[in-house]
C-alpha cells in the first residue's frame, strides 16, 4: 500500500478580522517565543553528548518540526485569506459573518454565526461556512425553511432572524 493520498480541497479563504488577528498572534507566538525556547533546549540537550539515547534532544527536534510545519501553514494561510469586514449589500440573506437564529422542529431556538474554517473553534456557536449546516444556510432568506440531511434522518430549521456584526445576540 502506497503513501499517496488524494489532495484535500482547501477550505474557504474568508475570515473575520478577529479570526485573522488570532492566526497572526499564534504565528507570532510560535515564531518569537516557542521556537527559540525549543531551539535553546535542543542545543543544550545536544551538548550533553550521545544524541541517539537523549530523549530531550529527540523530542525537542520533533517539536521543532511540528512548530515549523505549523508556521509554514499559517504563513501560507495568512497570505491567501480574505478578511471580510463589511456586511453584505443584502442584509436579509445569510452570508459570511451572519448571526442566525434558527427554530428547529421542536420549537427550540438556536443561535449560530457563519465563519471561516479557521475560526469555528473560537466559540461553540460558530459554524464553518464549509460545514453541512453552513452550506445549507448560505444564501437563504429570513423565514426560509432549510433541511439538513443527517445520517438516517433529516432535520428542518426555520430562519427566524439574520443579523450582522461582531457582537453576539
Amino acid at each position: 500500500m502506497g503513501r499517496w493520498r488524494p489532495p484535500t480541497s482547501p477550505g474557504s479563504q474568508y475570515i473575520t478580522r478577529v479570526g485573522a488577528e488570532r492566526l497572526r498572534a499564534e504565528l507570532d507566538t510560535l515564531w518569537r517565543v516557542e521556537r527559540p525556547q525549543v531551539t535553546q533546549s535542543v542545543s543544550e540537550a545536544a551538548a550533553q553528548g550521545d544524541r541517539s539515547e537523549n530523549a530531550e534532544y529527540t523530542y525537542g527536534k520533533k517539536r521543532l518540526r511540528e512548530i515549523d510545519r505549523r508556521v509554514r501553514f499559517l504563513r501560507q494561510r495568512l497570505d491567501g485569506i480574505v478578511i471580510v469586514e463589511q456586511p453584505p449589500s443584502d442584509p436579509k440573506r445569510v452570508f459570511f459573518g451572519a448571526w442566525i437564529e434558527l427554530e428547529d422542529e421542536d420549537g427550540a431556538l438556536r443561535h449560530y454565526r457563519i465563519v471561516g474554517p479557521d475560526e469555528f473553534d473560537m466559540d461553540p456557536r460558530y459554524i464553518s461556512m464549509d460545514a453541512p449546516l453552513g452550506r445549507v444556510l448560505l444564501g437563504r432568506r429570513l423565514d426560509d425553511e432549510v433541511v439538513l440531511q443527517l445520517p438516517g434522518a433529516a432535520q428542518r430549521f426555520v430562519i427566524c432572524s439574520i443579523r450582522y456584526g461582531e457582537a453576539a445576540p
